[in-house]
């Protein structure tokens, strides 16, 4: 299933893929690190389904190809908004087409970040949103931030995060998405994020995002942009602790 799905301002009815349902049905064990070998067909093998959101032309071109090729059948969910196809900064290097496979996680493509002890933040996220919060560090010279891309959300690359995490051991991690608190893959990854550092770490990824809300997206391009600016400031700005956070993810209902 190829589905449209993005906040642009243009309504509910532009950005209802609902991304947390099919991240619902999902029979997979949050609290469980599957066996991850090198080419990922097992971890796929032994799920219902999968639920992909690419960033790239060309890790679109391989999550499809990858799809169609291998030798068993297993449903894929892709969700993608529809500005993607026309984003100046959303373009894949030829070589990318052939010279690598799907890439489950994207890694930080900042040349000049400082070194990796001193990153101060490790912003995750998947989809469309990366390019607001990639132009928004560009804007402010922000070099102790990295932003990994979670290509494949289900099943999970808790090889990767980990990886991660590991590398940049000081920095806390925040999960920035478009939707709002109640929807989106926060639900979803949020617990995974906790298994997959689990054994060295005892981090916990704080949300960034909109505030819980029945309706996917608004159709008021002011407050489109008033809201993704807030989004953009807090996840390059705001400072939470566990215990502040648990309050302000019991309070959302009131802001």
């Amino acid at each position: 299933m190829l589905l449209p799905h993005g906040y642009e301002g243009q309504g509910p009815e532009h950005s209802s893929a609902r991304t947390e349902r099919f991240l619902q049905m999902c029979d997979d064990d949050p609290d469980y690190i599957p066996e991850m070998e090198p080419t990922g067909v097992k971890q796929i093998q032994d799920v219902n389904m999968q639920v992909c959101i690419p960033s790239t032309p060309a890790n679109y071109f391989h999550l499809l190809r990858r799809q169609i090729r291998r030798d068993f059948r297993k449903p894929l969910i892709c969700i993608s908004p529809k500005s993607l196809l026309r984003h100046p900064q959303c373009v894949s290097d030829l070589s990318l087409f052939y010279e690598h496979d799907f890439q489950r996680l994207l890694p930080d493509e900042l040349a000049d970040v400082v070194p990796d002890d001193k990153v101060r933040r490790i912003i995750l996220c998947s989809g469309r949103v990366y390019y607001d919060l990639a132009a928004t560090r560009k804007k402010r010279e922000c070099k102790d931030v990295v932003i990994v891309r979670i290509e494949q959300i289900c099943p999970f690359p808790y090889d990767l995060v980990g990886d991660v995490v590991k590398r940049y051991k000081n920095a806390e991690i925040y999960f920035a998405q478009e939707e709002p608190f109640n929807q989106g893959p926060w639900s979803y990854v949020e617990p995974r994020i906790v298994t997959a550092v689990k054994d060295f770490c005892d981090k916990r990824p704080f949300f960034v995002g909109r505030n819980a809300a029945a309706s996917p997206a608004t159709g008021s391009p002011a407050i489109h942009t008033a809201e993704l600016e807030h989004l953009l400031s807090d996840a390059f700005d705001a400072e939470y602790k566990h215990e502040e956070w648990q309050w302000k993810v019991s309070d959302l209902h009131k802001q």
